[in-house]
């Protein structure tokens, strides 16, 4: 009698080898991808390590630059800027101040990189003195509540003051009602009308923020922000945000946090064709530094994989803070 044998599959088959692996593969994941987050303080010649985000420093604006070179050498040719200003108030002054640390940083990096697209975050929680998004009337009472609409006009003279540096984009991330169409209106009024904005469309109360907080040392000072971030259990929410901040005149939207909301990445890559940026933030990023430094897991696969992951559910670009050293991965 015959012995019937059963084939393997044709995808089987067309992964035996690298080479036809890579012809096959569904999902690309390039360093032209990927943007790396930098973190701009005063002074001379710091490069100041953050302790809960192994690998990931603070950078004076010389080291700044000269990081910025690294990256490009690798293949990064996109940063975030987010500044920790030496001072903060209840107006958060330092956020638009045409000599903040944000618009120094960004100045130097076009005079020396201008092939280096910069991107800035526009949020005002850093420089205010009780470390919300938004502007507080008075924060000393109990109960106190963000004033969004004082608070579009200070994003929007934030937004103006990075363009006028020569920010390539602007990304708003305090879910603020109407920011993205008070932000585009003040940027076509002020002569700025090719510079895009970067949604953070869906951004959630996220549990994944805390090594972010300390390196930009924005910490609330009392409360939270789920009043104005959205519940992590809800989708159908982030869906009729991307639609409003579309009808604003947002030229790309996020979602933040990436891994734990891939299916919301993919519900919203159905809802629109604007690209999709998503957003592996710090407590993701350290997870894995911090089991792989436990010998628990594989840095270099999980980071790569987690990546993929993100591209697979329907992210154009990823912010990470993996950007560095996968690109170098990747090569």
């Amino acid at each position: 009698m015959r012995r019937v044998s059963f084939p393997a599959t044709r995808m089987r088959r067309l992964r035996r080898t690298e080479a036809l692996r890579g012809l096959v593969r569904e999902t690309e994941l390039s360093a032209r991808q990927l943007v790396q987050p930098l973190f701009v303080v005063s002074g001379e010649g710091v490069r100041e390590p953050v302790s809960s985000m192994p690998g990931i420093e603070r950078f004076s604006i010389s080291e700044l630059v000269s990081e910025a070179s690294e990256l490009l050498a690798v293949g990064i040719r996109s940063v975030m800027i987010f500044g920790i200003p030496s001072s903060k108030d209840e107006t958060a002054s330092g956020a638009y101040d045409g000599e903040g640390i944000v618009q120094l940083g960004v100045r130097a990096l076009k005079d020396a990189h201008p092939e280096l697209t910069v991107i800035t975050d526009v949020c005002l929680c850093g420089y205010t003195s009780h470390g919300h998004c938004g502007y507080i009337r008075d924060p000393e009472l109990e109960g106190a509540s963000v004033d969004n609409d004082l608070t579009l006009e200070l994003l929007a003279k934030t937004a103006i003051s990075h363009a006028e540096a020569g920010a390539d984009a602007v990304a708003p991330s305090d879910m603020m009602d109407g920011r993205v169409g008070m932000i585009r209106h003040q940027l076509d009024e002020e002569g700025h009308p090719d510079v895009p904005i970067i949604a953070y469309s869906a951004k959630y109360a996220s549990a994944f923020y805390g090594p972010f907080r300390e390196a930009a040392e924005s910490t609330p000072g009392f409360g939270d922000r789920r009043g104005y971030q959205m519940d992590p259990a809800n989708a159908r929410e982030a869906l009729r945000e991307v639609r409003l901040d579309v009808e604003e005149g947002a030229d790309m939207v996020m979602v933040k946090p990436a891994l734990p909301y891939l299916d919301v990445i993919r519900r919203v890559r159905e809802e629109t064709e604007l690209p999709i940026c998503a957003y592996q933030v710090s407590g993701e990023y350290s997870m894995i530094q911090a089991a792989a430094a436990n010998g628990w897991l594989d840095a270099r696969a999980a980071a790569l994989e987690s990546l993929t992951s993100i591209r697979r559910a329907g992210a154009d670009l990823i912010v990470t803070y993996f950007a560095k050293q996968a690109a170098g991965w990747l090569s």
